[in-house]
């Protein structure tokens, strides 16, 4: 069994900001054999997790799950913004049939995480959305979060200052 170890919220406050080392200038990002091994690693430092294997299965599970929620140019765009291996994960889902809360979102990362609970799943979650804003653009985001209901922008590091429904 596997068991995600969340640290401290002392620790997850006061740990420095993971930021993906941008590739060297004129560098084509499709042809980028690093850029995977870079996002796991940014991954592995956000989340805090002991292991390259552990970070990378927590990325393909929550890019799947988020690959079935954005839809329409923002999932194109988005797979064309990602190392190749993150974008066929993302391609590859079937769009969901029904939009489902952050919260939901959460429960449906859980159940995918064999002995996840719903705080370990936040965590898991908000340890790959958050690299994403700076490997696909800030405004890539605001297309994605415009799709998304309320409750996403704090899974991707963000304020959430949509208004109450």
């Amino acid at each position: 069994m596997s068991v995600t170890t969340v640290p401290s919220v002392t620790t997850a406050l006061t740990a420095p900001k993971t930021l993906i080392p941008a590739p060297p200038r004129n560098h084509d990002a499709r042809g980028d054999d690093n850029a995977w091994t870079r996002l796991i690693e940014a991954v592995r430092e956000s989340g805090q997790y002991p292991t390259r294997p552990e970070a990378e299965r927590v990325t393909r599970i929550v890019l799947s799950a988020l690959g079935g929620h954005v839809i329409g140019d923002e999932r194109v765009d988005l797979a064309r913004a990602l190392p190749e291996e993150a974008a066929r994960v993302v391609a590859s889902q079937i769009p969901a049939t029904r939009r489902l809360t952050a919260a939901e979102f959460v429960d449906s990362v859980a159940a995918r995480i064999e002995g996840a609970t719903p705080a370990t799943a936040r965590w898991d979650v908000s340890s790959v959305l958050s690299v994403l804003p700076p490997l696909v653009g800030d405004d890539l985001i605001t297309r994605i979060l415009a799709q998304l209901p309320a409750g996403y922008a704090l899974l991707f590091g963000r304020a959430d200052l949509s208004p109450a429904s």
